[in-house]
């Protein structure tokens, strides 16, 4: 839902244009809600923000309007609101998909606001843990609960996102029918896009040593890993038991939950893993997304070769 403040600075019409747009989305193209939950935010504050700007409502006629002026005028006030490029660009982005679908249904050009150009940012690279922090982390997951049965959970779910290279919204979203866990996953990721995920041995293992200690009946149509009082776990439980465990450690704040994703690529491309099998794995849309990780890789070659090269 739009906030009160912008929805009543949007017309109805536009409202509804909106709403119909992301129920597309959602329905015809599997965008998660938690994009449909940005996209529906982003469009509200720019719908909002050119009411303010012209001066009167911004009906279907006024969108079809839209200079390259207004453009830089809305982008101008992003950044001087504290909006730093990245997002300032993924606004933008959700803009230009909200005009072209909207052209195309009310006939109108919309070269204005698709040619207005992102800020450059640089890209941040994956941050993965080494292989022996990564191995240390599950090991020392463990110790983080006093409660057996929790601290094989918290172990069964690292085991997952660093094995599996599961995201956590992945691995959480198991159900009782997964268990016990075969020789592969099919996981639904982002987008609808679904894959098959080899399972290696440790993550079969710590799932079923969780189970065997579990206090909760296991259903099928239940979560497979449970929170303290039996529903299911809530993502920010992982994230906290992994903040306690990385400054045990004394691991840098990017030791995440989703770095061990990041590590669980790293290290398979480390080991020669080709490109378009890892892309497979993690489930991404893009080549372009995994190839992330060779620019990890050569930086990781680099300080090899600089630390043993007696020429170096």
């Amino acid at each position: 839902m739009l906030g009160k403040a912008q929805a009543s600075l949007i017309s109805a019409a536009c409202r509804d244009a909106l709403q119909l747009w992301l129920q597309g989305l959602s329905a015809l193209e599997g965008v998660a809600s938690n994009t449909i939950t940005a996209y529906r935010g982003d469009l509200g504050s720019f719908l909002a923000f050119m009411t303010m700007h012209s001066g009167a409502p911004q009906g279907m006629g006024a969108l079809a309007k839209i200079s390259t002026s207004d453009m830089r005028a809305w982008m101008a006030n992003e950044r001087n609101s504290g909006t730093g490029a990245r997002s300032l660009a993924r606004k933008l982005s959700a803009v230009k998909s909200f005009y072209r679908w909207l052209a195309e249904r009310e006939g109108f050009e919309p070269t204005a606001v698709l040619a207005a150009r992102a800020p450059k940012f640089q890209k941040k690279l994956p941050r993965p843990l080494a292989e022996d922090a990564a191995r240390a982390v599950i090991e020392t997951v463990e110790l983080q609960s006093g409660t057996d049965w929790v601290a094989a959970r918290d172990v069964a779910v690292v085991t997952l996102l660093y094995g599996c290279g599961l995201r956590i919204s992945e691995a959480l979203g198991l159900t009782g029918k997964d268990a016990p866990l075969p020789a592969s996953l099919r996981i639904l990721g982002k987008g609808g896009k679904e894959r098959m995920v080899p399972v290696i041995d440790a993550a079969r293992t710590a799932v079923s040593r969780y189970l065997k200690l579990c206090p909760h009946p296991q259903d099928d149509t239940a979560p497979l890993f449970r929170g303290v009082r039996g529903g299911g776990l809530n993502p920010r439980q992982i994230q906290s038991v992994m903040a306690r465990t990385r400054a045990q450690l004394g691991l840098p704040a990017t030791a995440t939950p989703h770095a061990l994703r990041h590590s669980f690529a790293t290290h398979l491309l480390e080991a020669g893993g080709d490109l378009r099998s890892i892309q497979e794995l993690l489930g991404h849309a893009s080549l372009s997304t995994t190839q992330a990780y060779t620019a990890v890789d050569t930086a990781h070659l680099m300080a090899v070769y600089n630390r043993a090269h007696p020429k170096a």
